[in-house]
């Protein structure tokens, strides 16, 4: 990990300020984090794809260092930043790589802004209008915090000044193996939900599900044109239940699958080598 090589910077886009961290040099990739994240999810992928790409690592709209205003939760404003945030620094196409809800605001943005995508790669995301269109007893029970933080008020109010143990129990309960975090991790991303509005930000992503899935069946229809590439780990109690191939077969006309072994929900962090590897395989045709 080469975190000195990072730079951070905030831009005005969309009528927010957001905050973006930048590494490397090449054809632009912007990377998309996940919930319970920030850009600092992507810490294992900056020297393995730096050397090649420069990389593009905000924080979305509401999460870390980016503002939390109280609404622009949809999919198609979260990916209209991403899209004003690459116009900002003059970068008419990008590859881009999402993970959980950085994947769900990828793929607005690859539908909405085909033109501005070259290639996608989606880690470990059940697209929103199919989680919620074959929700029952089982999969609401492993989706549990889709619905917990849905609720308006109430999770801010339970677990605020013990984001630590509600962040240890999502990072470790994730992870295949529950050593993947160290105590420095923790306390990253700690800081980040700690901080004034950083856990009504998250929540109201979430709380935006129905919007979510009203752009979606919009276009439930339209593939992706452009090489996608869905990324999972195979040891994710949600990816279990579903065949990951499959759904993201109905989303893209060219697809590749890569499975990550021995991981949870947050292969990047957990398996960086083999994440790395397969985003490298993937990347390697895209040149600018």
């Amino acid at each position: 990990m080469v975190m000195e090589s990072v730079a951070h910077h905030r831009r005005a886009v969309n009528g927010i300020r957001m905050h973006y961290a930048e590494a490397g040099a090449g054809p632009p990739v912007v990377l998309l984090h996940g919930f319970p994240e920030t850009w600092y999810a992507w810490r294992h992928q900056i020297e393995a794809l730096g050397k090649r790409y420069r990389l593009i690592m905000p924080d979305l709209r509401g999460y870390g260092a980016t503002d939390k205003p109280p609404t622009g939760y949809d999919k198609r404003t979260m990916a209209n930043d991403i899209r004003s945030l690459m116009a900002s620094l003059g970068i008419e196409r990008a590859a881009i790589v999402g993970h959980d809800r950085g994947a769900r605001v990828g793929l607005r943005l690859a539908k909405d802004h085909s033109d501005v995508v070259a290639r996608f790669a989606v880690l470990d995301n059940i697209p929103t209008r199919v989680l919620f269109g074959n929700m029952n007893a089982t999969s609401a029970q492993a989706a549990w915090f889709f619905l917990f933080q849905g609720v308006r008020d109430l999770p801010e109010a339970l677990i605020y000044g013990r984001e630590e143990l509600w962040l240890r129990h999502l990072l470790t309960g994730w992870a295949y193996n529950p050593e993947t975090f160290t105590e420095a991790d923790i306390a990253t991303y700690v800081r980040a939900y700690a901080q004034p509005g950083g856990l009504r930000g998250a929540f109201e992503d979430y709380r935006a599900w129905r919007e979510d899935v009203a752009q979606d069946q919009q276009d439930k229809d339209v593939k992706l044109h452009c090489p996608t590439m869905a990324l999972w780990g195979s040891e994710f109690e949600a990816a279990k239940m579903v065949d990951m191939a499959e759904i993201w077969r109905g989303f893209a006309e060219d697809l590749t699958t890569a499975p990550i072994a021995f991981a949870g929900h947050l292969p990047q962090e957990e398996q960086p080598l083999a994440v790395n590897s397969a985003l490298t395989e993937f990347l390697a045709p895209w040149r600018g």
